[in-house]
C-alpha cells in the first residue's frame, strides 16, 4: 500500500489585498512538510485546490511545482483538481511541466470539487455541475493519450489538429478520480477503468463498502480486469507518541474546521464528544502509533485499497506539532503497514 498526505493549507485569512503575511507563512510550512514527508520516505504529497479565503491553495500545480524542486522521491498530486471549473489543455499542460520539473513524478486526482465557489468564479453554471466534468474529463484524458488532438464539445471552443505541448516525462501523467460517496461516480470510475480515491470523513468506514463493490463491480462489467484497479481511501489523520495528546493537539484545529465548513452547510456544532467518537468508530486516524496503524489496517480489510492518504487538519495545532506527526508518520506508522501489507516502499 502507498502512503501519503494530503492538504488543503488552512489558512488565517490576511482579509487584505496585498501584504499577505499568513498566507506566505503557511506556504512556507506546507514546503517544509512535503521535504519533511520526503525525507522519511512517504509516497506521495497531495494539494487540495480551494477558491476560498480559510485555505492557501488554489492552484495546486504551482505548489507541486515548487515542491519537485526541494525533493527527490515523493509522488506529487493535487487533491483535488476542480475539473468542472478548469480548462482541460491548460491542466494537462501544467501538469506536464511539473512532470518534467519533478522527472516523472507528477499526479492529478481530479473531481469536481466539495465546494462551488470556482463555479461562479471562472464563469460556470452550477446547472452544469455533472455535465461539465464529464466532457471535460473525457478531453484531458484524450490529451494525455495523443500529442495532437481534435475536439469538439459543449463547454469550449473546438480543437482542430492541434498539438498539446509540453508532454510529460513519464508515459502517461496517472489521473485519479476522487469521489465523496456518490454511486454514479463510484460506476464512471469503474466503467473508464480509472484509479479511484474516496475521502471518507463523517461516516464509518464500513457504509462505504458497497460504493467500493460498486467501482469494482463496474469495472468488471465493462471488461476490465479489476486485479489491477487502484483504490485510495482518504481519512482526516494526526499522529502522536500519546493518545491523549494527539486528541487534544489535534481537536482544536479539526472542530474549527467542522464548524467553518458547516456553518455554511447547516451543520450542528461540532462536540467533544462526537470528536471522540470519529476517532473511535468513525473515519478519524488520531491517536498513537498503534491506533493509527490499527485504523488504517482496518480500512485496508474493509477495502483492499492500494493508497492511504493522511489528510491533515491544521490551523490551531502548532506547525512544530504536524511535522512531528508527519515524521511519527513516515518513520514509525508506515515501516508497519508496509509490512502487514506485504508492500515495498515505492521509488
Amino acid at each position: 500500500m502507498e502512503l501519503g498526505i494530503s492538504t488543503f493549507g488552512e489558512v488565517t485569512p490576511d482579509g487584505k489585498a496585498g501584504n499577505a503575511v499568513n498566507a506566505h507563512e503557511r506556504v512556507q510550512q506546507l514546503l517544509e512538510e512535503v521535504k519533511l514527508a520526503d525525507e522519511v520516505g512517504l509516497d506521495v504529497f497531495a494539494f487540495g485546490e480551494h477558491h476560498r479565503p480559510d485555505f492557501v491553495v488554489s492552484a495546486p500545480e504551482v505548489f507541486m511545482a515548487a515542491a519537485a524542486a526541494i525533493t527527490k522521491n515523493i509522488h506529487l498530486s493535487s487533491s483535488v483538481t476542480v475539473l468542472s471549473s478548469a480548462d482541460p489543455v491548460r491542466t494537462f499542460q501544467n501538469f506536464a511541466t511539473v512532470d518534467l520539473i519533478s522527472g516523472g513524478r507528477a499526479e492529478m486526482i481530479a473531481g469536481r470539487g466539495s465546494f462551488i465557489e470556482s463555479f461562479p468564479l471562472f464563469g460556470y453554471d452550477l446547472d452544469d455541475y455533472d455535465a461539465l466534468f464529464t466532457e471535460k474529463l473525457e478531453m484531458l484524458l484524450e490529451i494525455g493519450k495523443q500529442e495532437v488532438i481534435s475536439w469538439e464539445g459543449k463547454f469550449r471552443a473546438p480543437i482542430r489538429q492541434q498539438g498539446i505541448y509540453p508532454r510529460p516525462y513519464q508515459s502517461a501523467i496517472p489521473v485519479w478520480l476522487g469521489v465523496g460517496g456518490t454511486p454514479a461516480s463510484a460506476k464512471r470510475a469503474g466503467r473508464m477503468n480509472l484509479p479511484m480515491i474516496i475521502a471518507i470523513l463523517g461516516s464509518a468506514p464500513k457504509h462505504f463498502v458497497s460504493f467500493v463493490e460498486l467501482y469494482r463491480e463496474s469495472a468488471e462489467k465493462a471488461g476490465h480486469d479489476v486485479s489491477k484497479l487502484q483504490l485510495g481511501i482518504s481519512s482526516q489523520f494526526f499522529v502522536a507518541e500519546d493518545s491523549a495528546q494527539a486528541a487534544d493537539e489535534f481537536y482544536p484545529s479539526y472542530e474549527a474546521l467542522m464548524n467553518r465548513v458547516g456553518k455554511d452547510r447547516g451543520w450542528s456544532p461540532m462536540s467533544r464528544e462526537q470528536f471522540e467518537w470519529l476517532r473511535k468508530d468513525g473515519p478519524l486516524v488520531v491517536g498513537n502509533v498503534q491506533q493509527a496503524v490499527d485504523k488504517i489496517m482496518q480500512q485496508y480489510e474493509l477495502f483492499g485499497n492500494t493508497r492511504f492518504l493522511a489528510q491533515l487538519v491544521t490551523g490551531h495545532t502548532p506547525h512544530a506539532k504536524i511535522l512531528k506527526a508527519i515524521e511519527i508518520f513516515g518513520t514509525q506508522v508506515a515501516p508497519i503497514i508496509r509490512k502487514e501489507t506485504n508492500t515495498v516502499k515505492s521509488v
